[in-house]
């Protein structure tokens, strides 16, 4: 278990390699379906760009196999904080794809969703790119680390 994420599966976690046999849906004239593992492997490639490792990675998936719940962990830290990415992807149009980055994130099966900045928010359509997504996502998260590390410096100055 992650110190700066938590994910609360709906059947149990699963590894990154157990995340390929996932069936994807056909698409339709309006909804293209994004593999979960594409997902997955496309915001791992965007930070590695970055110089931005991975450190632990959570997978879950509902029952059906067409929402994706994942936390990771990420290299990037500073004198006792870890940065964090929280993701969500739905294949079967309950949700739309969802980062979220932050100190702590947390990612369930009931839809909670919680971190500090959420600079991914895609619907799956015809149009949409996941690489460029992904890539300005990232680009926004890296410029908010800073804001961030920002604020729990003003935090640990602060006395109760």
């Amino acid at each position: 278990m992650s110190e700066t994420s938590t994910l609360i599966p709906c059947n149990g976690k699963i590894t990154r390699a157990e995340l390929a046999h996932v069936p994807t849906p056909h698409a339709t004239a309006t909804h293209v379906p994004i593999p979960h593992l594409s997902v997955v492997e496309g915001l791992v490639e965007a930070l590695g760009r970055r110089h931005i490792s991975v450190v632990g990675e959570e997978f879950a998936v509902s029952k059906d196999g067409m929402e994706m719940f994942a936390v990771i962990d990420l290299e990037t830290s500073f004198d006792g904080c870890r940065f964090a990415i929280g993701i969500r992807n739905a294949n079967n149009k309950r949700f739309r794809l969802s980062c979220t980055v932050g100190l702590r994130v947390f990612v369930c099966h009931n839809l909670a969703f919680q971190g500090d900045y959420s600079p991914v928010l895609a619907k799956h359509s015809k149009n949409f790119s996941l690489e460029d997504s992904l890539s300005v996502g990232v680009d926004r998260m890296q410029r908010n680390f800073e804001p961030m590390w920002r604020q729990v410096e003003r935090w640990r100055v602060q006395q109760l």
